[in-house]
């Protein structure tokens, strides 16, 4: 990275911020030895030396564009790839090269959770099955959405023992938006069902500190 690496500024948490393009992003995929191969998080936090919400950020972006695809593997682990367009091969032979992708992500998607544990959401069974049960508005896509942003929610805390409610909302919320249009309606939502969750001690008066107990 050299002088661009030292030309980037860092925020409270010791990680580059900003100054990261998604043309950037892009490289990381185009640089690959094996252009089939998807990449994870990881693999981009790791390449352009950000942050994992700065690349969890960027990856989003190029999906909604268009530029990348990406699918959900295992529990919590997502991968991401560059959509390759028909080139008049026969449905089967698609299908299976479909199948062999979907492998390749499911090795990568798991060794990056073996690897981190962190941003994968990879939770104990009691959390996982806590989080699930979660009472959270919605359905379908939408509500595998909200439990995704309890489950950050609640990782943020397990990573950040005493943290605050504008905590959630600067280092989380932006991530994980679950599609509430403000703040304070995911607030409204996550919160009482991130109360429920092993370990959590909430604080008992508004805007005091949460704690994470373990366990």
């Amino acid at each position: 990275m050299g002088d661009e690496s030292r030309a980037r500024s860092r925020n409270e948490h010791g990680q580059y911020v900003g100054r990261i393009s998604l043309d950037a992003v892009l490289e990381v995929f185009e640089a690959r030895d094996d252009a089939a191969r998807p990449l994870t998080a990881t693999d981009v936090m790791e390449a352009l030396d950000c942050s994992r919400r700065t690349a969890h950020n960027k990856l989003n972006e190029l999906e909604a564009r268009g530029d990348l695809a990406t699918r959900k593997v295992g529990a919590r682990s997502r991968v991401f790839w560059i959509p390759m367009p028909a080139r008049g091969e026969p449905t089967a032979g698609r299908a299976a090269d479909s199948t062999d992708s979907a492998s390749t992500a499911e090795t990568a998607a798991t060794d990056e959770a073996e690897a981190d544990g962190s941003d994968d959401l990879d939770h104990p069974p009691a959390v996982s099955s806590a989080i699930e049960r979660a009472d959270l508005p919605g359905s379908g896509p939408m509500l595998d959405a909200r439990r995704e942003a309890l489950s950050a929610a609640y990782q943020y805390l397990t990573d950040h023992p005493e943290a605050k409610k504008a905590d959630f909302l600067r280092d989380v919320y932006y991530d994980y938006p679950a599609g509430f249009e403000s703040a304070e309606g995911w607030w409204n939502a996550i919160q009482p069902a991130l109360k429920q969750l092993p370990g959590v001690d909430p604080p008992e008066e508004r805007g005091h500190i949460w704690h994470f107990l373990g366990g």
